[in-house]
């Protein structure tokens, strides 16, 4: 997994990439078409990911044979059923979505330590919902919110970059 996809760096910061998008739209247009951009964003990740992969030099696909990509696509469906859950709370108050999408998020992560075998996920996954919890208790903006998340995965992205350009033994843990 680490090999065909860059230790996941590359969709980490193309995922902080759409929320960067989403917390302009909020922002310029409304939190409401927010909502639609963080989604039919989130549907690009991965493809626009294994691009990424694959300008970079990687493969930007596993073997089918690793069951660990198992463990991936069984994570994904859980993140996609969990999703409804943040779109109800968007009825109540739209910026409960963003903040409902930054927990899901940052539990989708807590397993890519598994999948990758790096540590460094369990610190993304938690950072993401420390700041859900606390932009929750700050009653913070929609924008605001999405841009807490969006700078969380961009500068985890480029410290994993960094780290797995100056390690190119892949050990970084």
């Amino acid at each position: 997994m680490r090999t065909a996809y860059l230790h996941g760096y590359p969709g980490v910061i193309v995922s902080g990439s759409v929320w960067l998008v989403s917390a302009l739209v909020a922002l310029f247009v409304s939190p409401e078409k927010a909502v639609w951009a963080l989604l039919i964003g989130g549907v690009l990740i991965y493809p626009l990911s294994m691009l990424l992969d694959k300008i970079l030099g990687a493969p930007g696909a596993h073997n089918p044979s690793n069951p660990l990509g198992k463990l991936a696509m069984e994570g994904t469906v859980f993140m996609i059923m969990c999703i409804p859950l943040a779109f109800g709370l968007s009825f109540y108050k739209i910026e409960w979505f963003f903040q409902g999408m930054l927990l899901i998020i940052g539990g989708r992560y807590l397993h890519f330590a598994t999948l990758y075998g790096l540590k460094i996920y369990w610190a993304l996954g938690i950072g993401l919902g420390i700041a859900a919890y606390a932009l929750l208790v700050m009653n913070a903006s929609s924008h605001t919110t999405l841009l807490v998340g969006a700078t969380i995965e961009i500068l985890f992205g480029i410290v994993m970059l960094i780290l797995t350009r100056n390690r190119k033994s892949s050990s970084y843990q």
